[in-house]
Order: structure tokens, then sequence, then C-alpha cells
């Protein structure tokens, strides 16, 4: 069905935009269409966040970032399938869909008034990624504190603290080490210095925030990654132009300074010495997002999709709108860190446009040889959204591509080990995927061995679902 609250692009526009209107058909779970045959040993649920809305009182918002949140929860039971899907409520969504206007200051929305850009705070949109810790479900975004969600309906429980431990801001790319049983995090903290704090979340037992390192000046870290051993950051080259925003001179995304001579600064901290940090420069890049990480011979090994620069921040916000004028360039690479010398050689891997880069869980933290991720099946379709699933053999360099279907879009694969399985491609992946040719959204099942065969399943909503950024996985009890 189609949202009578946002039109059917006008023609010319592509029928992928139709992904981006308002969502409207929230709901529990219910029944999915199943086709194809689910694999028996597949029980638990994949949970989705990403944005939904895409403005409020007729006031668009300028960036996909700013979209408020919300949830889309696929359930297994090794027979069949059910689906659910809702919008987030913090309190600061809902103060301003009370109010009918922008109230707080976004990431590419600027706040109305010097007062609200002053004293407003940043709205909580809980709009980038999904979190399961102690049987607890979060949905997460990078400036405010975790919304709990109901795991049984997708509900919002309300946002929390975690018993005082975090805050005021919990990113939205948590790692967990496999090995250590335990969930990394950092958050930022604007003040007089800017401060990047770094907690950990063990599975048994409460958070702790683990200390504070002080930053170069008003930046921004979107992700990192962690080793068995260390916390890995890359502080790209990027300053906020601060007093623009408070003046209103446009948004924070709208003020990002990139300076290449500073830089890209390397921060690989010790887990059990967070004091102990090794800082140093290398040449200016950018990262949005992290696959892995593993030592090797005293060196870290990173996984990660690499940019130029920061021009991906402007395809991102044209996405929305429909073709992105801008390259954004991202493309698969391999980091070898050696803390000792200071030093970060980059070699790349794939020439193929590409995001969202993951492993199995099982080897988080660990020596890997597969990395999944989503991408552009061909070089002239970059201008959109990623069309494909990829896995990649960090060994070989042989890539394997999954499209799966015409004009059907693929977000972040997420894998899914087979239980008792021991290779590291024995399980299944997951792809949120949207089929602008039915206006439907559907969970694509791919077998992880022979993802090329297709997938083995899909579970189809009767609706369409924006896209998500990242979810995460709830293993059946």
């Amino acid at each position: 069905m189609t949202s009578a609250a946002t039109p059917l692009p006008s023609p010319g526009k592509p029928a992928w935009l139709n992904a981006y209107r308002d969502f409207t058909q929230e709901h529990g779970f219910q029944p999915l269409r199943v086709e194809g045959r689910l694999p028996e040993a597949l029980r638990g649920t994949l949970v989705r966040v990403g944005p939904v809305t895409f403005g409020v009182g007729g006031q668009r918002y300028g960036h996909w970032f700013d979209g408020d949140g919300g949830a889309l929860a696929v359930r297994f039971d090794g027979s069949g399938a059910q689906g659910a899907a809702r919008t987030i409520d913090t309190p600061s969504i809902r103060a301003e869909r009370a109010a009918g206007k922008v109230l707080y200051s976004h990431y590419g929305t600027a706040a109305p008034s010097l007062r609200r850009r002053l004293f407003g705070g940043a709205k909580n949109t809980a709009n980038t990624s999904a979190m399961t810790w102690n049987g607890r479900l979060f949905a997460l975004v990078e400036s405010s504190l975790p919304t709990e969600l109901s795991p049984e309906d997708l509900r919002t429980v309300g946002e929390t603290d975690l018993g005082g431990s975090v805050g005021p801001a919990f990113s939205a790319h948590p790692h967990r080490v496999a090995s250590r049983r335990t969930t990394y995090n950092f958050g930022i903290r604007y003040g007089r210095t800017v401060m990047l704090d770094l907690y950990e979340l063990p599975d048994a037992g409460p958070s702790r925030r683990m200390g504070s390192l002080a930053m170069p000046g008003p930046l921004m870290v979107h992700d990192f990654i962690a080793t068995e051993r260390h916390l890995v950051f890359f502080v790209s080259p990027m300053r906020i132009r601060i007093f623009r925003v408070l003046l209103g001179l446009g948004s924070f995304s709208d003020n990002f300074d990139w300076k290449p001579e500073l830089g890209t600064e390397v921060l690989v901290v010790p887990i059990d010495e967070p004091t102990k940090v090794v800082r140093f420069q290398a040449e200016a890049f950018h990262t949005w997002h992290f696959g892995n990480a593993f030592e090797q011979d005293g060196r870290i090994v990173v996984d990660s999709v690499r940019y130029p620069d920061f021009g991906s921040n402007k395809w991102l916000a044209e996405q929305v709108n429909g073709w992105a004028s801008t390259d954004a360039q991202g493309r698969l690479h391999r980091a070898t860190i050696d803390p000792k010398a200071g030093t970060l050689r980059s070699e790349q891997v794939s020439d193929r446009r590409c995001e969202f880069p993951g492993v199995t869980p099982l080897l988080t933290g660990a020596r890997h040889r597969y990395v999944y991720k989503a991408a552009h099946s061909g070089s002239e379709l970059w201008r959109g959204p990623q069309d494909a699933v990829v896995k990649v053999d960090m060994e070989t360099g042989k890539e394997t591509l999954v499209t799966l279907g015409r004009e059907h879009y693929a977000s972040e694969p997420v894998f899914i080990p087979r239980p008792g399985g021991s290779a590291e491609d024995d399980g299944w992946l997951l792809t949120q995927t949207y089929d602008a040719t039915s206006d439907k959204t559907y969970v694509a099942v791919l077998d992880a061995k022979t993802p090329e065969a297709g997938p083995v399943a899909r579970a189809w909503l009767d609706h369409a679902f924006p896209f998500t950024f990242h979810g995460t996985w709830m293993p059946a009890s």
C-alpha cells in the first residue's frame, strides 16, 4: 500500500525514491508471506533501525540523517516469519510532532532560534542502529542517549543512561569483541574541550565508563573498531564552524570544514590501560564504517570503507531527494597500523563502490577471511542506493556479487552463524531489500557459502519500509 502522506515520485524521478516516503503503517508482529524455503535452523529476530519520517509540519529535513527513527523486525522460527514495524517515540521527536515544527538542532537542519541553538540540545532521532545487550534492545543515534525498545512489539520504552554509566552521547556504532564477551562504544562530549568518552558493556555485569580522551577541536567521529586488545579510531580532519551554527548560518552538516593539511589522526587505545593511548597523524581520508580488525605480529589490521574526503556527506543528503550529484567514492580498504612506529599503510581491496562492511560475529576483534558488504553492481549506478550484496575473500581478493532483482535495493547484510557450524562462512546473510517494482520491502535470506545462488527465501512485508542503516540479530532463547 502506498502512503497517502507522501505521493509517488513525479515522472523522471527514480522509482526507489518511494522508499523515502514517511512511514505511516506501523504494526506489531504479524505473519509474512515467505517465498522459497526458510532454513529450519534460522531462529531469532533481525531488527533494523533507520530514518522513517523525513520532515515535520510541512518542512522537509535537510539531511537523510535527520529523519525520525523507526524500527523493522522480522522474526524467524524455522518454518515461517513474522514482521513488525514501528516509529520510535523519543521526547524530542514527540515535542516536534506536537509543535508541528522543528525545535531542535539536527545534523542537517538548523534549530529555529539562537535560544534553541544554545540551550535546546540535540534531537534524539534514534535513527541509526540497533543494539542488543543483556537481553535488552536499543535504538541508537550518535548524538544522544540510547532509546530502549520492547523486543516483544518494538514499542518505545524510553531513553536510558544505562544506570548512569553513559551519556550525554552514546555512539550508534558499538562493537563487540567475541573473545572478551564484551561490547565497546564511545560518545563525543562537546564543551570548551571536546572529549571522547569510552564505554565498556560486558555480556554479564553493568556497563562502565572506561575513560575519556581530549580531542583537538569541534569534530565528528562516526565509528571505530575494536580488536582483542585495542580500540582504534580514525579521526578525519573535519572541523565544525561552531559559531556559524550558533548564529543560524546553516546546520552542522553545512558547516564542516575539510582540512586535509591536518591529516587523519589515528588513535590506538589499549583496552586494559586506556590512558596509554597512542596517537599519530596519517594522510587525510574519511571513514564512515569499519568491518573488523585484528592483531598480527605487533601490528593492527583494519578493514573499512575509505573515502578520499568528506564529499560523501553531500551524497547522503541528496539521496532522499533523488539522484545524487556527488560521487561518494567509498572503497573497501585494508589498513595496517604499526603503533610503535606510528605509521598507517592502506591498500584498496576493491574498486567497487560500497558501504556497511561486516564479518561473522564469531570473529569480531579476531582474524577473519570474509567481509560482507552492500555495494553498487555497476560503476554507473552510484547516484542511487546500493543494489547488491558482495562477499569478499580478503585472502584471495575474489568478490562474489549478488543482485536480488531488477530495481531491488539491498541494505547492510547481517551475518547469522549456523548453530554448531565451524566454517567462517557457514551461516546466512540477511538483508532488508526494497523492491521498487512492487513498492514493497522484504528480507532476503542468502546462504553465505554460496550467495551467488540467490536467496533461499524472501520474507515479504505487505508494504514498503524506508531504507535503514544498521541492524542486529536477537537469537531465539
